[in-house]
């Protein structure tokens, strides 16, 4: 995949990112300082259990803050069975928004049992809303927009993902 698109998390640059909005009077963005390579991040394959049926992503795993930063930013092409994985350890309530994203994506906010607890769907690209799971979680995938709804993702299924191969 190509380096791109991207929903800013901010759950520990927020302070930060205002400080730095105080200092400078503009916008400020929660983003790295230097994009990495998507090739770069490690790779797993992520299971969701939906209606009988497996459906089956392969994930670049966002597993450092700069990573978490990056996400999808500056993608403008996601093929329907790739995505991102954003693990939170601890569980904790993640944080989004749409900076620097050039594409829609769904949000699947995975509960710390493993299951779909909330899905947002079609994330408007450029928008700087804040985007909440509202409760604790262990992951956030992110997926092309509209994918959930084809597959018939919703609350409640199972996610499963390894942790990607060391190397």
């Amino acid at each position: 995949m190509l380096n791109s698109a991207r929903i800013v998390r901010f759950r520990s640059a927020l302070p930060a990112a205002v400080a730095l909005l105080a200092l400078s009077g503009g916008a400020a963005s929660a983003q790295p300082a230097q994009l990495e390579n998507l090739a770069h991040f490690p790779r797993t394959t992520l299971t969701i259990e939906a209606g009988g049926h497996a459906c089956r992503f392969r994930v670049w795993v966002a597993n450092t803050p700069d990573r978490e930063a990056q996400g999808l930013m500056f993608v403008r092409d996601l093929p329907p069975t790739e995505g991102m994985l954003f693990p939170m350890r601890p569980p904790q309530v993640a944080k989004f928004w749409m900076e620097n994203t050039y594409i829609p994506l769904d949000m699947l906010f995975v509960a710390p049992d493993g299951r779909i607890e909330k899905i947002v769907a079609n994330a408007k690209p450029f928008s700087l809303m804040t985007i909440s799971s509202g409760a604790p979680v262990e992951a956030v995938v992110e997926i092309g927009g509209g994918e959930a709804r084809k597959l018939g993702l919703a609350v409640g299924q199972v996610v499963r993902w390894n942790p990607p191969a060391a190397g």
